[in-house]
């Protein structure tokens, strides 16, 4: 198999290094000193810094990489694993700078793959324009929630509605106040094959639940814990005629409160 790079991979990799060089790495310590000065240190995508950094890859063409197809820059993972590897260099701030960071990354991924218009036009477009930021919430404290089929949180169906409860903690990006999507992993029907037993929904940024942060985790800027009790989303599911299985086991809620406990 042959695993050398191609013309496009080499072109990118001068413009990412010429820009690391000449933008991202002379950007850090101004991050570094903007980020301490945040009245909120959970709004760290509201450094200017970063805003400069993300129009300045945008018009270099460096925008979205990671993403394949019609959404993103069209590379493969060939052609996407050394180019994220330069951005691994400066890891708080060329990933975000680029548009390439998670959780964005994987939730804009599944949007793209199995999100309906709407949800596109809703969720995806601010995603991929670096607007908003998302978050993902799968670990839980008292599984082993690497395998997802062990995940407890239950989503159950009421009427024209789901309802939510379960606990999740390292949620990637929880806090932050430009994070408007969350994609949680949950189960709908225990009685289901193993892996039959998930759902893809989505929940709108403005509708309030009774999901609250309960704990601070220790990685600065990134993780939190939280309980969601009798959390209600609309039923309104739909994953482009792919089969439930397939779905990812996504919903999406946003939390109604960012107090610090």
């Amino acid at each position: 198999m042959e695993f050398g790079f191609d013309d496009v991979t080499l072109k990118l990799q001068d413009s990412l290094l010429a820009f690391m060089a000449e933008k991202v790495y002379p950007a850090e310590p101004v991050y570094a000193e903007q980020l301490a000065s945040l009245s909120d240190h959970w709004a760290w995508t509201q450094a200017p810094i970063l805003a400069e950094l993300k129009a300045e890859a945008r018009a270099r063409g460096l925008w979205n990489l990671f993403l394949p197809g019609e959404h993103g820059a069209g590379l493969t993972n060939l052609q996407y694993a050394p180019l994220a590897e330069i951005t691994g260099r400066s890891l708080n701030l060329a990933p975000p700078a680029l548009n390439c960071s998670a959780p964005d990354t994987g939730n804009m991924e599944v949007l793209a793959q199995f999100g309906t218009e709407q949800q596109r036009r809703t969720w995806l477009q601010p995603l991929l324009d670096g607007e908003i930021r998302s978050s993902f919430a799968m670990t839980e404290p008292d599984v082993a929630s690497s395998d997802a089929t062990n995940i407890s949180t239950r989503i159950e169906r009421d009427g024209d509605s789901y309802v939510i409860n379960g606990r999740k903690w390292w949620i990637s990006g929880a806090m932050n106040p430009d994070a408007k999507i969350f994609i949680v992993m949950g189960k709908t029907d225990p009685s289901r094959a193993r892996h039959e037993q998930q759902l893809l929904a989505r929940r709108r940024g403005q509708q309030r639940g009774a999901v609250r942060p309960d704990r601070h985790l220790p990685q600065p800027r990134r993780h939190r814990r939280v309980q969601g009790d009798h959390q209600r989303v609309q039923r309104r599911i739909r994953t482009r005629g792919r089969r439930r299985d397939q779905c990812g086991a996504a919903l999406r809620y946003k939390p109604v409160s960012r107090h610090r406990i």
